[in-house]
């Protein structure tokens, strides 16, 4: 298993409490010195601001490519860094990466060479930093002299290795009935407040991964302090990294956070080791990259999504996955079902990226089980792939003891179902109890991958008594 680097004492504990969330100003600060170095690179043309439309600044007189940095001057002086959305009739669409503040009609903008890099290193291993790689967590600066792309390479479809190898999350009913491999990407489909963030902080504590990257893209302020004292905690975090980039970030800098954490699982998959990364939420980066696609003028076509956010999802998620002599990206997307609408946009084009889907429902964490997974809506497409026949059976039948219970509740319920009518209903609810106890989990309960199936074991040599 791999450890934190020993000389820094960061890296082994969250601190006891998280400074409050520093000012975009100087989060951003060392990362802006790095622009106005490269600055001395870059062309001479200087060109000025001649329009501003909500987030979106109108550039002319100056030339840069599409992904490329500027600094804009303030008429304070201070210079605001802005990222190049798009261009049309002569002019530069440009978004600020930071908080607009202080701007004014020719405000001059600078073309800086093109930085779209991630610093990484063994000492992020323990640390809390934001979308453009600031510290949040009050410690010490990181000593970082290794780069990644922020957009990363195309991994080639026949370099990939295939997914044979389970990874134990200890959590009892994904282990045993919705089994997950090493390079696989799932997506965690959850509605508000039926415990997604819970059990991502539990998959981080339990998980066999050698490193841990946690992508908080788009969440409440409140729940990433709340995330990392609270449900990493000091075990989660002595191997974690976690990239926060809150609901009141800029567009830019969410979707930053995103590549951010997906380039710092690269670096760790290409030394050879497992990573696991979790990204909460998949939903609140299209939100982000919706925002941009609109402010440039693009059309919606899906509930006000436009076609770059369907172009988007696929080049992020692809990213993960086992490479042949490398390590592995085994990645976790947490899906927001708005409205629990399973066929919102965003969910629909997920399920079909994905390798597969565990659904958390109300109806089911309304009734007090945890993990309120929903069983019959979820699969995991690489099961067969990873399990033996006998574990392939007994996961099947436990699956078809549950839905057929799942599937005649109402009748059971208002009693119109007879005894005797149906075997293998009168089965099915003898052994109800018994399955529902085997899919609930204790917060503080860790179950491996060997105790799951020993478990499964168990509880088929009950049912065969039963029946």
């Amino acid at each position: 298993m791999l450890k934190p680097d020993q000389g820094s004492a960061e890296s082994k504990a969250v601190p006891e409490r998280l400074p409050k969330k520093l000012s975009l100003d100087t989060r951003l600060a060392l990362h802006r010195k790095r622009l106005q170095d490269s600055a001395i690179e870059a062309p001479k043309t200087k060109g000025k601001v001649v329009r501003m439309v909500g987030l979106t600044l109108e550039a002319t007189g100056c030339h840069a490519a599409v992904g490329s940095r500027c600094l804009v001057e303030s008429i304070s002086g201070e210079s605001i860094e802005a990222e190049v959305v798009g261009f049309g009739d002569g002019r530069l669409f440009l978004m600020a990466i930071g908080q607009i503040r202080g701007l004014a009609p020719g405000a001059l903008v600078t073309p800086v060479k093109r930085t779209s890099e991630v610093a990484v290193g063994m000492s992020l291993l323990g640390r809390v930093i934001d979308g453009s790689g600031a510290v949040l967590d009050g410690g010490r600066a990181l000593s970082l002299n290794e780069y990644m792309p922020l957009h990363g390479e195309p991994i080639n479809p026949l370099g990939r290795s295939l997914i044979n190898e389970p990874l134990d999350v200890g959590i009892r009913a994904i282990n045993a009935l919705l089994t997950i491999g090493r390079g696989q990407r799932m997506g965690l489909f959850a509605g508000s407040g039926v415990g997604k963030s819970t059990l991502l902080g539990l998959i981080t504590r339990y998980s066999d991964a050698d490193v841990v990257v946690v992508g908080l893209i788009g969440e409440r302020g409140r729940e990433v302090q709340e995330f990392i004292e609270e449900i990493l905690g000091t075990e989660g975090m002595v191997r974690s990294i976690v990239v926060a980039a809150p609901a009141d970030d800029s567009p830019l800098m969410r979707l930053h956070g995103a590549w951010r954490a997906t380039a710092i699982a690269e670096y760790f998959r290409d030394l050879g080791l497992n990573v696991l990364l979790l990204m909460d939420s998949l939903t609140r980066v299209a939100q982000a990259q919706r925002e941009i696609a609109l402010a440039v003028g693009e059309p919606p076509v899906s509930k006000g999504y436009p076609p770059s956010v369907f172009t988007r999802l696929p080049q992020l998620v692809e990213r993960a996955g086992n490479v042949a002599g490398a390590g592995s990206i085994t990645a976790i997307y947490t899906v927001l079902v708005e409205g629990d609408d399973l066929m919102d946009p965003v969910a629909d084009a997920a399920r079909a990226i994905l390798d597969g889907h565990i659904c958390l429902t109300r109806r089911i964490a309304d009734a007090g089980r945890y993990p309120a997974i929903d069983i019959e809506g979820s699969v995991s497409r690489v099961i067969t792939r990873l399990l033996d026949p006998g574990q392939l059976a007994l996961a099947k039948q436990f699956r078809e003891l549950y839905s057929t219970y799942e599937h005649n509740r109402d009748l059971i319920n208002i009693g119109a179902y007879t005894r005797g009518s149906d075997p293998r209903i009168d089965l099915a609810i003898e052994t109800y109890p018994l399955l529902q106890s085997f899919l609930q989990q204790g917060l503080a309960e860790k179950v491996t991958y060997e105790q799951s199936f020993s478990q499964l074991q168990a509880l088929s040599t009950s049912l065969q008594m039963a029946s």
